[in-house]
């Protein structure tokens, strides 16, 4: 039986990090350096968390979950607790989810739009992890 990991724990991105690494490779990433604060609201029991994700040359170097001011990135991204669980639960794209106004991004618009794809794919794997919300 599969292990299951609470949602933005350090656990969940360890494993997410693990999982990102093995399952997109740096070309697949179009060996793309770049960074990317999620910034979620209204977390359950209150206050704000983030979740950190970093790549070098299309290779992820850091997945990290804090409370707190993230560490600086390219991309910020901010949206409820629950539009990003819903995103990495796979039941929403996050493309849909910023056209919509769900999610607001901070960085350069155009190279985000570039990038959509990726973070789709990215998405993708995390929602693999079995996770308790």
């Amino acid at each position: 039986m599969s292990e299951t990991f609470k949602y933005l724990s350090p656990e969940w991105a360890e494993e997410g990090l693990k999982r990102l690494k093995t399952q997109i490779p740096a070309e697949k990433m179009h060996n793309v350096t770049t960074s990317m604060s999620n910034i979620y609201t209204n977390c359950p029991g209150g206050g704000e968390r983030y979740l950190f994700i970093g790549t070098e040359q299309g290779v992820f170097t850091r997945v990290e979950v804090g409370e707190g001011e993230p560490p600086p990135a390219e991309f910020r991204i901010i949206g409820e607790y629950e539009t990003f669980a819903r995103i990495t639960r796979a039941e929403l794209g996050a493309q849909r989810a910023m056209m919509t106004g769900k999610l607001k991004l901070k960085g350069n618009m155009a190279k985000a739009l570039k990038l959509a794809a990726l973070a789709d794919r990215m998405n993708k794997v995390l929602a693999t992890i079995p996770a308790e919300y």
